[in-house]
């Protein structure tokens, strides 16, 4: 397979809207993959997701969705619910055998709660870079209750809702023009 920076950042757009396209099985699957393999600290791997696509799931998705939102999250073949894993130091034993990892965080709500929430949302921008890669658009979305996302779709369990993410083939006529970006100077510093 051969991607491009074009594909991935210069030429990818934020979609706002999709064709009726479905997205296999088989592509999220390949999507996870992909996406698995970049860098979280001490290989903590926090994100979980759920694919939301079958009808159901989707009303309930969309009842949490911000007004602005719920037409995209509606149209869209797919939209990736992005959680954090607040127990994900559980895994560490199995992820990160080096060293004891998961003392560091038992206990430690505010170390948790920010390695949680930095590395599932690495992980969250992995997963629309490999969806990117595999030919599909990505819509990410902040506009929702998380509270109700949580209670819809993670009731009893340990994850929280990070952000959300629509996936598919984007409608090229409903993407808006190319929004400004900061230059070097007002974005970075060489020290």
């Amino acid at each position: 397979m051969q991607i491009s920076t074009e594909q991935l950042f210069t030429d990818a757009r934020t979609q706002n809207g999709w064709l009726d396209t479905p997205v296999s099985d088989a592509t999220l699957k390949q999507l996870y993959e992909l996406y698995q393999w970049g860098p979280t600290s001490a290989n903590c791997s926090p994100a979980r997701v759920i694919f939301v696509r079958g009808s159901e799931a989707k009303a309930k998705l969309v009842a949490c969705m911000s007004d602005g939102n719920k037409a995209k999250v509606s149209q869209a073949p797919v939209t990736a619910i992005i959680g954090m894993d607040m127990a994900f130091y559980e895994k560490l034993p199995q992820l990160f055998p080096h060293a004891d990892a998961k003392s560091w965080f038992v206990g430690n709500e505010a170390m948790i709660k920010a390695t949680a929430f930095r590395n599932s949302s690495l992980q969250g921008a992995y997963l629309m870079l490999a969806a990117r890669a595999l030919g599909l658009g990505c819509g990410p979305m902040s506009g929702f209750d998380a509270g109700a996302l949580d209670a819809a779709f993670w009731a009893g369990t340990t994850v929280k809702t990070n952000f959300v993410c629509s996936l598919g083939h984007g409608d090229p006529a409903k993407v808006f023009p190319r929004s400004p970006r900061l230059a070097f100077e007002e974005a970075c510093q060489l020290a």
